[in-house]
């Protein structure tokens, strides 16, 4: 598998299947949990993911072709803000947070989201979708990459140029790490396999000052 670090990657917009594979962290509680999270935690959480870029800058350049992964104009790909995402949001809103468009190499155009629960404070944790168009002109659901319940922060979100979605996220070791204070940084890889993505991940502790 190619190294995270020789990825060529999309630019993001900031804007269901679920795959198998690695085994989920502790899930967090749903958005009235989100509401009670101390104001010192969250600022702690704001302060780090400002510390650390979220997404590369660098364009895919991969040659566009029939098979092959390259890069979409927004306009060509499903708009996020009209999706409804499997999230148990309760009475409050979703926000998505990184997204990038994109032919994914099977000539469909697509969007990748990370999106998450807003919260008062604090930070919900992120699902991660891929959106296809759908039949009623919304855009529909056609994989699901990371389940929300999951736990994790996405940071960022690219595609190489041999198809493989990658993500590098934030989460937490064990249910009892306060969820103020994410003390994993994990790589994802999702690469194709038949219909749907075969998942592979990387988790190293934090790095702390």
């Amino acid at each position: 598998m190619a190294d995270a670090a020789d990825a060529t990657t999309l630019d993001p917009t900031r804007t269901p299947r679920p795959t198998e594979g690695a085994p989920a962290p502790a899930a967090r509680s749903g958005p009235g949990h989100w509401g009670a999270v101390a104001v010192g935690c969250a600022a702690l959480v704001a302060g780090t993911l400002a510390a650390t870029p979220s997404v590369a800058s660098h364009p895919l350049t991969a040659p566009a072709g029939a098979g092959t992964p390259h890069a979409l104009p927004a306009a060509q790909a499903p708009d996020p803000a009209r999706a409804q995402f499997p999230l148990d949001c309760g009475p409050t809103p979703s926000t998505v947070s990184i997204s990038f468009t994109a032919d994914l190499g099977d000539g469909t155009p697509a969007t990748v989201v990370a999106a998450h629960c807003q919260a008062g404070s604090g930070t919900a944790p992120d699902g991660v979708f891929v959106l296809t168009p759908g039949q009623d002109g919304h855009p529909a659901v056609h994989d699901t990459l990371l389940r929300w319940q999951e736990g994790f922060t996405v940071t960022r979100l690219a595609l190489r140029a041999d198809g493989t979605i990658t993500a590098a996220a934030r989460g937490y070791s064990t249910a009892d790490v306060p969820r103020c204070c994410p003390d994993l940084t994990v790589q994802f890889d999702w690469s194709r396999q038949g219909d749907g993505y075969h998942r592979t991940e990387q988790s190293a502790p934090s790095a702390t000052t």
